[in-house]
């Protein structure tokens, strides 16, 4: 059993030494570092004042309206309590619900658009109408028809209904069924289970595998089995829902240092170290790093030299969830580990999903053998959740095999190469507009600033108008102040639909006036050439 499954305290680091003044600041790996580039540009203050005032007008008129709904002077379609219950426990909270009931509802029209086609480079959606104002809808029949997908997670275009491509998973499909109707632990266990974590083993350079059968759950139930009471989880602000409710479900301590901000966490690492837990200031039992390799709203990557930098200088763990960054990034798609070079051995626990660059469903933990095999008897996924069904497990194994060239052909590499070119297109033009984007620039998760939520949803209305489909995000899930646009950029996108979109968000951009940022034209980067290929992805 390796140390991280263990009791055992993480430290050996002499607490006299950094309390006497070890300050040396964030370690450098010794490691090739990739030239490291990523945009985070404030606002003018002037638009977040007018966004904060767009809030305040909305608050207004929403009490006004629930001052309405109260009096019965308008209907109110939320659900509520009878009567004779409302003298026990609440069982809607009024004000949690008071952004839904105002705001979300509003912009409901853009969001949870349904799809009935493969989501492809393009997709069909079901044409649907409202009568009030979002809160039902009728179904016209009608569909509209090839509209450019820039909100799926498609990144390497393998969610496609290639009819020969897809033999295999048909003919895996009529011999195992759909569905393996049981959990691991019992008689879930199958043989392309078996073949599909050898292969991920090998896909990212560890000893073995386990896949589970959502990607949400493989966070949020195995943290708890790593980490539990007396152990420090050290988080990022930034990290995924999955991961928070995993930290909490664990019982461990969690602090949260500020994203990819180095001197945070080496300050963070240095007090845990130093002080040990509160009260007994025992050492900790684990000190366990949770960072994710592309961050799905923001478009940046982890700084992970530097992290595991620290993670070796102060003997904690590092757990890196490569959802959105295995199959996007890196030479040959293997993820931010092999975008910075570094060995996989660094990594204690390599988490990723194949909800993204797959096409499937699940997820995965990779690690050193013994960290799996103790994941097999104690993970909450592996005793209580169904197994991957079998058509998605083979899915999973095709795609796989096509990235590493498995089945002798160059295609999984040509779409590689093929996202990294459209990602470094698409971002190049946002800035030659003059629109505020966030992250990295070989992240293929763009968003875009608009600040005020009335924006984004007058921009997701038009550019639906002109067949595109994308994905606008705001409060909660982003700071009040941060509305944006989040495309996603495919393997699958040809010039002519990325152009498309960049001609239409360009005007739309004039129209909202959301050209803010600052950046001198003259400090940029040339101009990306792109190359059409010829060869059919």
């Amino acid at each position: 059993m390796t140390k991280l499954l263990t009791n055992e305290g993480t430290s050996t680091i002499n607490r006299v030494d950094l309390q006497n003044g070890v300050k040396n600041g964030p370690v450098r790996s010794n490691l090739r570092q990739k030239e490291f580039k990523e945009t985070f540009e404030d606002a003018p203050l002037y638009i977040l004042v007018l966004t904060y005032l767009n809030y305040g007008i909305l608050t207004l008129f929403g009490y006004l309206r629930d001052f309405m709904r109260a009096w019965r002077l308008e209907k109110c379609h939320m659900a509520e309590e009878r009567e004779e219950q409302k003298d026990f426990v609440p069982l809607y909270q009024d004000f949690e619900n008071f952004y839904t009931r105002n705001i979300y509802m509003r912009l409901r029209d853009a969001f949870n658009r349904p799809i009935c086609s493969v989501p492809g480079a393009t997709f069909d959606l079901m044409e649907r109408v409202t009568d009030d104002y979002n809160w039902t809808y009728r179904y016209t029949g009608k569909a509209i028809k090839d509209v450019i997908n820039m909100g799926s997670y498609n990144y390497l275009g393998f969610a496609e209904n290639d009819e020969e491509s897809l033999a295999s998973v048909e003919e895996v499909l009529r011999t195992y069924g759909a569905g393996v109707c049981s959990t691991r632990m019992e008689v879930g266990h199958l043989d392309k289970h078996k073949e599909l974590e050898d292969l991920v083993a090998e896909f990212v350079g560890v000893e073995a595998a386990m896949v589970f059968s959502m990607g949400f759950a493989t966070n949020s139930t195995n943290i708890p089995a790593l980490v539990g009471k007396g152990c420090l989880i050290l988080s990022d602000e930034l990290n995924h829902t999955s991961v928070i409710l995993g930290a909490r479900l664990s019982g461990a301590t969690i602090r949260i240092f500020q994203h990819n901000n180095m001197r945070t966490l080496e300050k963070l690492l240095r007090e845990a170290v130093i002080r040990g837990q509160p009260r007994t200031h025992r050492a900790w039992k684990k000190i366990l790093i949770v960072v994710e390799g592309i961050y799905s709203m923001e478009g940046s990557i982890a700084r992970l030299p530097d992290i595991v930098a620290l993670k070796k200088k102060y003997k904690a763990y590092l757990y890196l969830d490569e959802a959105h960054s295995i199959g996007a990034v890196g030479p040959t798609g293997r993820g931010v580990v092999e975008y910075f070079g570094m060995d996989p051995t660094d990594i204690d626990v390599m988490m990723g999903t194949f909800t993204k660059s797959f096409g499937a469903i699940g997820g995965y933990i990779a690690g050193k053998k013994e960290l799996v095999e103790y994941l097999r008897i104690h993970s909450h996924s592996a005793v209580y959740a169904s197994s991957m069904s079998p058509p998605t497990t083979e899915q999973t194994i095709r795609v796989m095999k096509c990235i590493m060239g498995l089945d002798g052909s160059l295609k999984g590499q040509r779409r590689v190469c093929q996202l990294a070119q459209n990602t470094r297109y698409f971002r190049q033009r946002l800035q030659d507009m003059n629109l505020i984007t966030y992250g990295n620039e070989d992240s293929p998760v763009v968003p875009v600033l608009m600040y005020m939520p009335t924006k984004v949803g007058a921009f997701s209305r038009h550019m639906l108008e002109k067949k595109i489909g994308v994905v606008i995000v705001g409060f909660p899930a982003t700071p009040i102040a941060e509305a944006r646009v989040r495309f996603c950029i495919s393997a699958a996108h040809t010039k002519e639909m990325l152009d498309k979109v960049l001609e239409e968000l360009d005007k739309m951009g004039d129209v909202l006036y959301v050209k803010h940022s600052k950046q001198r034209r003259s400090s940029r980067n040339h101009s990306v050439v792109y190359h059409d290929s010829s060869v059919k992805l």
